[in-house]
């Protein structure tokens, strides 16, 4: 597989791992504690949060945030994470955050999903 191609206006955390053939477009974020598997394309303007461990040939449109902070009152800033599988893609404005850890602490996605535009991950 070919080298990572990271657009010089793109953002990508000192502690961040990016395998091999990762494609990163303009303005695009990759924060502390992210593993990118090979082939994934993050297009401008896409978000990746971590703790996060995504697998290979995952697509990220523009403006979605993948890894954030949970959307919960009861979290108080602990350790949380986020694992996606292979060949996932994220459109537009999809919001994918970490679990709670009274729900377990994890957000788990699967294999071959598609999450349309402004859609949003629930937690307990």
């Amino acid at each position: 597989m070919s080298s990572s191609q990271v657009h010089e206006q793109a953002i990508v955390a000192a502690s961040a791992k990016v395998a091999a053939g990762v494609r990163i477009g303009a303005y695009a974020v990759i924060g502390e504690d992210v593993e990118l598997g090979e082939g994934c394309v993050l297009h401008e303007h896409a978000m990746v949060q971590g703790p996060s461990k995504i697998g290979r040939n995952n697509v990220f449109h523009p403006f979605c945030v993948i890894g954030g902070d949970p959307q919960d009152l009861r979290f108080k800033g602990e350790r949380t994470e986020l694992t996606v599988g292979d060949g996932n893609t994220f459109r537009e404005y999809v919001t994918v955050t970490r679990g709670t850890v009274g729900g377990g602490g994890k957000t788990t996605i699967g294999n071959g999903s598609l999450f349309l535009q402004f859609a949003n991950s629930l937690q307990r």
